[in-house]
């Protein structure tokens, strides 16, 4: 006769996740920004059939530099020529510190005119959209000492132009505080990457990450009525540890693991009458890329 098992093998710390607050409907207007973890779930959320806007000038990763971004693309300030960066390490294109490299183009005048309009269509579909989804990446930024501004991205300009400075918690907090008092109609869903930047080391990845949280749990316990956490990073360090599930470069996630943050993300703020839509446009965005696929097989 078989011995009954006295315990079950616990393979896994499953996170337990209670309903979002503000809870998503497809006929919401969504803006996502923040790191590229915020632009992998904005693609599943855009394959899905989701009305959606996210990182209209590039991935951001910390709190400043997002808050700058909302904060341009709310008040709509054209830029300007004064703005303009040459990228460096002999790129040839021209760009902003607002965005990244892939916005550049060989002539000013392209990239002024690409950038505006971009801007321009921002600031609309931001007037109505009620829901803003953040990720968090980093407590790490830089300044750019001559324009004295702390940029989005470095566009690989030589590293003495900069000053490398570190987001206390208090100053995270701030910032996104002001975002949210400056956005009193819009509804807030954070999370924090769970992407490590590993050039800090490990333990210094963590003081970053860990600045971000208690500014995030300090931020959704003052606003609970505009301000929400999804744990995408716990997820991640918990359910996740595995190596299989990490890229090759042992830093970001593979996409295994990005298609099951979305779902989890998915049980967090989609309203349940709504699940079966999302299913039925994952499957006709499946169909699609498949035929595209035979189509270019068959040509």
């Amino acid at each position: 006769m078989k011995r009954e098992r006295l315990s079950v093998l616990k393979l896994q710390t499953p996170v337990e996740i209670a309903p979002s607050p503000f809870p998503l409907c497809y006929a919401d207007k969504i803006v996502l920004l923040g790191s590229c973890f915020t632009d992998n779930v904005g693609q599943r959320m855009e394959n899905a059939g989701f009305n959606l806007m996210r990182n209209p000038f590039g991935p951001c990763y910390n709190s400043h530099s997002i808050a700058a971004c909302a904060q341009r693309i709310c008040s709509g300030e054209p830029f300007s020529k004064d703005e303009l960066v040459q990228v460096g390490a002999g790129a040839g294109i021209f760009s902003s510190f607002y965005h990244n490299t892939l916005a550049g183009s060989s002539s000013e005048a392209v990239f002024l005119e690409k950038a505006n309009l971009k801007l321009e269509a921002a600031k609309s579909f931001w007037q109505e959209a009620g829901i803003v989804i953040i990720s968090l990446g980093t407590s790490w930024c830089y300044r750019h000492i001559e324009r004295n501004m702390i940029v989005a991205n470095c566009l690989k300009r030589p590293a003495e132009e900069f000053e490398r400075l570190f987001l206390s918690t208090e100053q995270n907090y701030e910032i996104l505080a002001n975002l949210l008092k400056q956005n009193i109609q819009k509804k807030f869903v954070f999370t924090i990457s769970p992407i490590r930047h590993l050039k800090d080391g490990a333990h210094g990845n963590q003081i970053s990450k860990a600045a971000l949280h208690l500014a995030v749990d300090k931020l959704c316990k003052e606003f609970p009525h505009q301000a929400c956490y999804f744990p995408a990073y716990e997820i991640v360090m918990d359910e996740l540890r595995d190596y299989r599930f990490y890229a090759e470069d042992m830093c970001h996630i593979s996409e295994q693991s990005s298609d099951y943050i979305f779902e989890r993300f998915m049980d967090f703020m989609l309203v349940p009458q709504e699940y079966q839509r999302l299913k039925d446009n994952q499957k006709q965005h499946k169909q699609s890329q498949h035929k595209a696929m035979l189509s270019l097989y068959i040509h």
